[in-house]
C-alpha cells in the first residue's frame, strides 16, 4: 500500500511538470515561429534587402554616371554585407515612402527620417544611427536682416519645405503667419530661395548652410544654430521584434567602433564629393 502511495505521489508530481512545462515549451515554440518568419530570414532567403529612400544631399544622391552616393547608401551597403546579401534601392517620393513602406514595397527606410510620435504610431524605428537637425536660409536681399524666429513669422514673408518633412510642420507651428509653400523636392523648394521668390527655405542640416556657401552673394544663414534636433533611425514594419532588435544591435555596433561617425564625417563635415554628384 505504502509503494503504490509513493508511486501516484511520483506520477502527480511527473504530470505537474508537464503542466508547468507545456506553457514554456509553449512559449518557445511561438518564439522560434517569429524568428523563422522574420524579415531578416526573409532577406537571407530572398537574397537582396530592399531600401526605401528619397534623395537629398548628402544623404543619398545621384552621382555624374547615375549611380546613388552618400551617407544612406554606405550605410544601406554595410548593412547588406553584414547580412551577405546584396542591396537593392527603391527611389520613392517622400510624402509616399511611409505607405510604401507598409505596403511591402521594400524592407526598411534608410532615408534621414527622424524619429516622432506620430510616425512611431505607423512604423517601428531603430535606436538613432545620426544625429542632426533642422536649418533655416535665407535670401540675403528680402531677408538679409532676419535675426529671430519672430523676424520670419510675420504674413509678408513667405516660406518653403519639403512636403512631409518635419521642416514644415515646425514652420507651420512656430512660424504660423508666414506664408508656407510645400514643394515636392529640395531642389525646386531651395530654388524659390534662390530666385527671390521665397525669404527662406527649411530642411535638414547641412542642405541649407550648403546652398549659403555655394551661393555667398544671394543667400545667407540667420541663425548660428540648428532650430531643431533630430534623431534619424532605420524604420521597418510593425510586429517583428527579431528584426528590430538585429538593427538596435548593428547600429549599437557601428556606433561602437566609429564607423558611423567616420562615414558621417565624411559626408557632412567636408564637400570633397561635391563635384561628383550629378547637376539638377
Amino acid at each position: 500500500m505504502k509503494g503504490m502511495r509513493l508511486m501516484a505521489a511520483a506520477l502527480c508530481v511527473v504530470a505537474a511538470i508537464g503542466v508547468a512545462a507545456g506553457p514554456a515549451r509553449a512559449q518557445q515554440d511561438v518564439k522560434q515561429q517569429l524568428s523563422a518568419s522574420s524579415l531578416l530570414e526573409e532577406i537571407k532567403k530572398r537574397g537582396t534587402m530592399r531600401v526605401g529612400l528619397s534623395t537629398f544631399v548628402p544623404w543619398a544622391m545621384r552621382d555624374t554616371s547615375g549611380e546613388l552616393m552618400g551617407f544612406e547608401i554606405d550605410v544601406a551597403k554595410k548593412m547588406a554585407e553584414d547580412l551577405e546579401v546584396k542591396v537593392e534601392f527603391v527611389p520613392t517620393a517622400w510624402d509616399g515612402i511611409i505607405p510604401a513602406l507598409i505596403a511591402g514595397k521594400f524592407d526598411f527606410i534608410i532615408s534621414g527620417m527622424s524619429i516622432t510620435p506620430k510616425r512611431n504610431l505607423t512604423v517601428n524605428f531603430s535606436i538613432p544611427y545620426a544625429h542632426s537637425g533642422q536649418q533655416l536660409v535665407a535670401n540675403k536681399k528680402l531677408a538679409g536682416g532676419f535675426k529671430t524666429v519672430a523676424d520670419f513669422n510675420k504674413a509678408d514673408v513667405t516660406l518653403t519645405c519639403r512636403r512631409g518633412v518635419t521642416s514644415c510642420a515646425w514652420i507651420q507651428k512656430n512660424m504660423p503667419k508666414a506664408t508656407l509653400r510645400q514643394f515636392d523636392d529640395d531642389a525646386q523648394a531651395s530654388q524659390e530661395v534662390l530666385n527671390g521668390n521665397a525669404h527662406g527655405w527649411m530642411a535638414s542640416a547641412p542642405r541649407p548652410k550648403f546652398l549659403a556657401l555655394d551661393n555667398p552673394d544671394v543667400a545667407v544663414m540667420p541663425f548660428a544654430e540648428n532650430l531643431t534636433k533630430g534623431d534619424e533611425s532605420i524604420a521597418l514594419r510593425k510586429g517583428d521584434p527579431d528584426t528590430l532588435n538585429w538593427l538596435d544591435n548593428w547600429v549599437l555596433f557601428y556606433t561602437s567602433n566609429g564607423w558611423l561617425q567616420e562615414r558621417n564625417d565624411a559626408w557632412f563635415s567636408n564637400r570633397d564629393w561635391k563635384d561628383k554628384v550629378a547637376k539638377n
